[in-house]
This record gives structure tokens, sequence and C-alpha cells, in this order.
């Protein structure tokens, strides 16, 4: 516990630290962007004229594209000079004065205003609404053309009349249908319906009997004639078949036969509007605007109550983060005191940590609590296991002994049969050594194999003799059977263990008229190994553990059925070893199946 008290402190100090720092560099960042914004008021007031700019000449613009001279625009001059402050002028290409305005309460716009201030030598803006200026009239799309300018396009009050209750009965239409729409209006008068339902909202126009507003009237019929006139003298002398133009200024006819022979036609067509539209349009004029002079911007200045206001935020904004992360801090470090507590009694049972929320501190106390029952378990695994290891060992050791004395003492001789049995007690403590020193290799991870290609056929046969006479003892018929001849890398020596440990097995566990099978056979990538008998049977609690070290199905650990409890689990590791799985198939009175799967030799 001690531990932990400067564990907190650090851990509340660098929470603390980082969120000063963070709050500091917060409040330092947002003054300069105060300042800096208030600074930048006084650039954008000299940006508004850009926008003002535009403003006056998409006014100048819309009068242009509607008149066919300058004649009256002096009211409209004069009113963009009052409502922008900045004198305005108009002239001809030869400077010749159209209309002009003095800045905001000077005197009227003249004819000539000779008491006006020499314009600029620059104009500001071209406005020509048969070829915009793009920096200005944004939006225009493709054609340089003012949509404004519509000509011998405008439809007459009748046209427009009539286009309208043809939209409004398709609006009805589409609303009945379930679909969203309405009209938009074009310059020249025609509405359309728009809908925002894609194809389907198409489709359904076409039901709703649209085509009245797909059609040109007959001013429009006439006014496209008009423009084929032009546009065609323009592709023939281009060697490019006649097309017509329809309302939305494309074409229809012969598609073009390359991209420059579309591009050939979109200019005829579009110089042929320039011709079409030019007597209904205002000339080109010159633009000029001005601005009166003006006294340089105020600089910003942070005054004495500015900066303490900014001060008294900055200490709120401090004081809140201080307590914020104290309280973050203190519920953040509780949870880990716990865990460093549980983590410095290793030694004592069922340390465990209550898992409170889904965040990372819960899931490191789910996992402290799960490796202390790891802990536990390797802890009892361990003590069973040198309870077992004494166990079998304390058997083969005590009839050797017994023995002996009993030799020493004169009440046994050491005739034949004894030093057999005496051997065969000291082959199965050697056996048992072996396992033991298997497992420990395997588990150092200093287990080594000696693979080389092998064919299970010829394994097979050669562990069914080694353990032919032992069936042939307990009255068991061992026999192999094969699918083929598969065949893998192996080391040889350690397969026919495995494979030799379940045989055994198979013997000890099958009654006598019984028989062990040993089989193999391929699938797909894999090398099948299968070792049946028709012994007892395991039953389903078992199956589990059979593959433990020391486990077996006998709680009195007789030795009547042999084995040391060790042989299974060392064909695990043994197949482990070669990359493979091992399980185990059983029913209660009929037997068992043990299977092998190891990776096959590739074709």
């Amino acid at each position: 516990m001690p531990r932990s008290v400067p564990l907190r402190r650090s851990l509340v100090v660098r929470l603390l630290a980082t969120s000063v720092l963070v709050a500091v560099c917060s409040i330092a960042a947002t003054a300069w962007l105060a300042v800096k914004s208030t600074s930048r008021a006084i650039e954008q007031q000299q940006s508004q004229a850009l926008s003002q700019d535009a403003s006056i000449y998409s006014t100048l613009l819309d009068f242009a594209a509607t008149h066919h001279n300058w004649d009256g625009v002096g009211p409209t001059v004069s009113a963009l000079a009052r409502s922008t402050g900045r004198r305005i002028a108009l002239t001809t290409s030869a400077r010749a004065s159209i209309a002009d305005s003095q800045p905001a309460g000077g005197p009227a716009p003249a004819a000539t205003p000779t008491a006006a201030a020499p314009l600029p030598a620059q104009a500001s803006a071209v406005v020509d609404p048969l070829n915009l200026d793009p920096s200005l009239a944004l939006g225009s799309g493709a054609s340089r053309i003012a949509p404004q300018a519509t000509g011998p396009f405008q439809l007459s009050s009748k046209e427009q009349a009539e286009l309208r209750d043809a939209a409004d009965e398709t609006v009805g239409c589409l609303e009945d249908l379930g679909l969203t729409a309405q009209i938009s209006t074009s310059p020249a008068g025609r509405p359309s319906v728009v809908t925002n339902s894609g194809y389907a909202g198409l489709m359904m126009m076409d039901k709703c009997n649209a085509k009245p507003l797909l059609f040109p009237t007959r001013s429009e019929q006439t006014a496209l004639d008009q423009l084929d006139a032009l546009v065609n003298p323009c592709l023939a002398r281009q060697g490019i078949p006649p097309v017509q133009v329809d309302l939305n200024f494309s074409w229809t006819g012969r598609p073009a036969s390359s991209t420059k022979a579309a591009q050939s036609i979109a200019t005829c067509i579009e110089s042929g509007r320039r011709e079409q539209l030019a007597p209904y349009v205002a000339p080109a004029a010159l633009l000029f605007v001005t601005s009166p002079a003006r006294t340089p911007g105020s600089v910003f200045d942070l005054s004495r109550a500015n900066t303490i206001r900014i001060v008294e935020v900055t200490a709120l904004v401090l004081a809140v983060t201080v307590a914020v992360t104290v309280l973050v801090a203190t519920r953040l470090v509780r949870p880990l005191r716990a865990l460093a507590e549980a983590a410095q009694r290793p030694n004592e049972p069922h340390a465990r940590v209550p898992v409170r929320g889904r965040n990372e501190i819960g899931y490191l106390a789910a996992a402290l609590n799960d490796l202390s029952q790891r802990r536990e378990r390797i802890e009892q695994q361990r003590e069973a296991m040198v309870s077992d290891v004494a166990h079998e060992l304390r058997t083969p050791l005590s009839n050797i002994r017994g023995w002996l004395e009993a030799v020493q003492d004169g009440v046994a001789v050491p005739d034949p049969e004894l030093v057999s049995a005496l051997l065969q007690e000291a082959l199965l403590l050697q056996h048992i050594i072996d396992d033991l020193r298997d497992l420990a290799a395997a588990d150092a991870d200093t287990f080594r194999l000696h693979p080389e290609p092998v064919r299970l056929r010829e394994v097979l046969q050669q562990v069914a003799a080694a353990h032919q006479d032992a069936a042939r003892a307990a009255g068991v018929t061992l026999e192999t059977r094969t699918d083929g001849d598969p065949g893998l890398v192996a080391d040889p020596l350690r397969l026919r263990q495995a494979v030799g440990n379940l045989v055994s097995n198979g013997i000890r566990h099958t009654p006598a008229g019984g028989s062990v099978t040993v089989g193999a056979r391929r699938d797909g990538p894999e090398a099948l190994i299968e070792v049946g008998d028709t012994g007892d049977g395991i039953s389903p609690e078992n199956l589990p553990h059979v593959f433990e070290r020391f486990w077996r199905a006998e709680k009195s650990r007789s030795r009547q059925t042999g084995g040391s409890g060790l042989g299974l689990a060392i064909v695990r590791q043994l197949v482990q070893a070669h990359g493979g799985t091992v399980s185990v198939d059983s029913t209660v009175g009929k037997g068992s199946v043990f299977t092998l799967r190891l990776p096959a030799q590739k074709d």
C-alpha cells in the first residue's frame, strides 16, 4: 500500500499539469483569435468593396440585357451610388460619358459631368451582356452570354399564361402521384417543373402529360429558326453538317464526329446567339467605380477593461480545469490503487478486484482477475503434478525396495523370476522418467524434431508390428487400414511414438475379444491418422480431460490397466509440434476413436 501513494500523486500531478497546459494553450489561442478576428474586420471592410463591385456590375448587367440601349440608366446609377457611397460612371468604348454620379450626397448624375473628377485610366469592368466578365458574373456557366438577355426568346404574356397553366397541371398530377415538384421560371418567362425524384420523376412527368412544357412555342420556334439560319452558315464554312438548335442552346442532328467538331458547333451557336441578340441588348460600356478618400482604418487596441475581462475569464477557466482534473483523477486513481494493492498480494488466494464499467480500467481489472485465476489454476496443477509424480515414482520404487529387502533378509530367493519382476519395475520407472523428460522439453520449447518425408502406411505397419505381441497377449485384434498411401513431412520416430501411445492405450482399455484399428487417409490438405478401439469408452464429462497430464478415468489410480497418465499428454505435444491437432470421439460401452490431423505433403 505505501507504493500506491506515490503512484496516485504522480498520476494526479501529471493529469493536472496536462489539463492546465491545455487550458492555458486554449485561452492563449482564443485571445489570439479574438485579436486577429478584430484586426481582420478592418481588412474585410476593404474586401467589401469587391463585393460591391460585383453587385454594381450585376445590376447594370441586368439593365443592359433587358434594354436595347443605355437610355434611362441614370437613376439606376444614382441609386447604386447612394447605396454604396461610391462614384459610378459608365462610358462608351470611346470614353464618351453615358452616365456618371458623384459620391453619396453630391450632385445628381449628369450627361456631361464637367465638375466631376477625371476617371481612372483603366476601367473597373466592361458591362457587356453578350460577353460576361467571369470574375464578376459568378455562376454564369460555360456560356459568356448573360441569361437575362432573352431577345426574341422572350415569351409573350399569353404564352407565359398558357405554359404556366400547363406547369400547374403537371405539378398537381405529380403531387397526386406522391411526388414533390415545384415550378422554376427562366428569365424568358418559360416555366419548368422540377422534381427531386430522378429517373422516376421523369417517368411520372411523362404520365402527367408534361410534353407542352418541353416543346417550343410559336415565338420560340421562330427565334430558333432564326438562330439556325445564323449557325449553319458558320458550320458550313468549316465543313460541318447543319444542326438544329434546341431551347437549351444545344443541338440535334448528326452527332459530332470528334471533340473538335463539337467545340466548333458550340462556338458557332455562341456567335450566332450574339449576332441574334445584339439588337435587343445595350452595347458594351466601360464601368468605372471609384471610392472617395478614406482615412486609414483604426487599429484594434486592447483596452484595460478588455484586458481585465480576459484575465478574469482565464482565471475562471483555470479554476474549472483544476477542479475537473482533480475530480477525474480521483475517480481514475481509486480503481488503480485497488489494482496495485491486488497485484502486491501475489501469494494471497482469490485476490479479486471488482470490475466497474466497460472502460480501459474495467478491462484491466478483468485481465488482472483472469491472471489471478490462471495463476491459481497453474498452482493447483503444479501441486497436483508434484503429487502425481511422487505417486507414480513411489509404486515401482517401493516394489523394488521391498523385494531387495526380502532378498537381503533371506526371505526371497533371487531367482530369474524375481529378477525379471524387478527389471519390469525398473523399466516402468524409466518409462515414467522418459515421459516426464519429453513433457519438460516441450514446455521449455527445447523439443527438437527431425522431419523427413514419410509414408503413413509404412509407419502404421511398424507401429502394429511393435504392439502385436501385447495385443495378442491381451486377446485383442490389432489391424491397420490405409486409404491409399498418404505422405507427409514428419519426424518418423516421434510420429511412431505418438501413434504407439494411442495403440498402447487402446489395447489396455479394450477387453479380450475386442479390436484396435489403426487407419490413415487423405482429407484435403491434411493427412488423418485414426486409432479406434472397441473398449469401454470415455464418458462425456471426462472427454475434456483425457489429454491432461496424470489424468486417469480410474479415480483410485489403480495400475491394473497400466499407464502413467502421461501418454495422451505426450501425444498432444508431439502432434502440436508437427503443426497438427488431436481429438477424440468416444461412446461409453462402444469404444473410442482418436484422430490425428497433420499437414499432408503437397503433391
